[in-house]
């Protein structure tokens, strides 16, 4: 068999083993949730006493810093790894990592950290394609085009979006890859969405009018910028001044084991008073952004400024925690809690708006100019929403907050990066 006949049965085959695996990577992380929480987190948490929401954030970080400890390779977040792969033209994990990652992830996830599982999922599509690449019997110069596919083939399962899993394993990992090998990326990403489509769940605006374009959503953006650009600072800076504080608890004459037990500690009762304050606070953020975009409920103005606050705060103690996840879907939760909060502020000097519009602006733009991945920004505002209100405001706010942000944070790009 020729390589390129190898390579499209490879693409298609990493692309229908990596949609089972991913599913069942998501599937298992809401069992866990709603077997700790003994039922949706977001009704029970409520009326669960404190210290049971206390052990169960606790005892799940620590089992997680404990995998950690024996396994550092398990603390990784996957999109690091894949790029680090390609550069090296070689797997720097091993099966066994990944099950330890997997495992780390689901029970970081379903305990309630803020984190998102787009990380885990390029992983689980990489190591799948890399054990495909030696069935097959490939040559090692083409182990970055397996390693390419399963990548992008794991983000287009974990967000049910093809075309966004394209893009963003793209501008992340297989840049180099795409004028010669795109082709079988998009058959692995395109056959990987189609299997977790039947088993998984896709962000789906509702209220879309397609073509349609409404002059004044489009007139309104140019007030949502400084807010959009406002709220990143914010985020920026509260997060790392959140990490600064936390990190210089853990004490450098403490013993690795007793780091740990700090670490969870202070993490896992962290976790559990945010969660208690709210249980959108936590999570991956996914209930969030789906319950907004579509208008699912209302939220006063006060309390969207209070959960704002309580995901950031969320996200960087569950970083310092180190749970196991990514971030993407966590940006864009507060994304959208911005943009929401935008449309009743409009709403209130009587503006005929609807603010889970701006959810859906928020949420793209947030984790697009955050993360620095503008294009995978607009098409996962197109597959979400097919709304052109949406898309031509998420194209044209990405890159004028993602100018003026660079200008300021910079410097942070290296620690964004290690983060993703």
């Amino acid at each position: 068999m020729k390589p390129n006949s190898k390579l499209f049965s490879l693409s298609l085959l990493v692309g229908l083993s990596t949609g089972l695996a991913v599913s069942f990577y998501v599937l298992l992380s809401r069992a866990i949730s709603l077997a700790l929480y003994l039922g949706n987190p977001e009704e029970t948490i409520p009326k669960l006493p404190f210290w049971y929401v206390a052990f169960i954030t606790t005892s799940s970080i620590l089992v997680v810093n404990l995998i950690i400890l024996k396994n550092e390779k398990a603390r990784e977040y996957g999109i690091r790894e894949i790029a680090k792969a390609l550069d090296e033209n070689r797997l720097t994990f091993t099966f066994g990592d990944l099950a330890q990652k997997i495992v780390a992830s689901a029970l970081s996830i379903g305990s309630g950290f803020a984190v998102g599982n787009e990380g885990p999922s390029a992983a689980i599509g990489a190591m799948i394609a890399y054990r495909f690449h030696k069935y097959f019997g490939l040559p090692k110069a083409l182990l970055k085009v397996a390693i390419g596919v399963g990548a992008s083939s794991g983000i287009a399962a974990v967000f049910v979006s093809p075309i966004t899993g394209i893009l963003f394993a793209v501008e992340n990992v297989a840049y180099r890859l795409i004028r010669d090998f795109v082709g079988f990326m998009i058959i692995g990403s395109f056959s990987a969405f189609l299997v977790a489509l039947s088993l998984l769940t896709p962000l789906i605006f509702q209220f879309s009018t397609g073509k349609e374009v409404r002059i004044d959503y489009i007139g309104l953006l140019f007030f949502f910028i400084p807010v959009l650009t406002l709220s990143i600072y914010i985020y920026l800076i509260l997060r790392d001044k959140v990490l600064f504080y936390l990190n210089s608890l853990a004490v450098e004459r403490l013993s690795p084991f007793q780091r740990t037990l700090l670490i969870s500690l202070v993490g896992g009762l962290t976790v559990a008073l945010l969660l208690k304050i709210s249980p959108y606070a936590g999570f991956s953020g996914h209930e969030v952004v789906e319950s907004l975009i579509n208008g699912r409920f209302h939220i006063p103005l006060l309390s969207i400024v209070l959960l704002v606050f309580l995901r950031i705060v969320a996200n960087a103690v569950s970083l310092y925690a180190n749970a196991v996840g990514g971030l993407f879907i966590t940006l864009m939760s507060i994304g959208a809690l911005v943009g929401y909060g935008f449309g009743e502020w409009a709403k209130s000097f009587g503006l005929s708006v609807e603010p889970f519009y701006f959810a859906a602006i928020g949420a793209a733009v947030f984790v697009g100019v955050v993360m620095k991945i503008p294009f995978t920004a607009v098409v996962l505002a197109l597959e979400t929403t097919y709304d052109y209100n949406v898309v031509i405001s998420v194209g044209i706010a990405v890159s004028i907050v993602g100018f003026m942000t660079s200008a300021v944070f910079d410097i942070r790009k290296g620690f964004l990066r290690r983060r993703v």
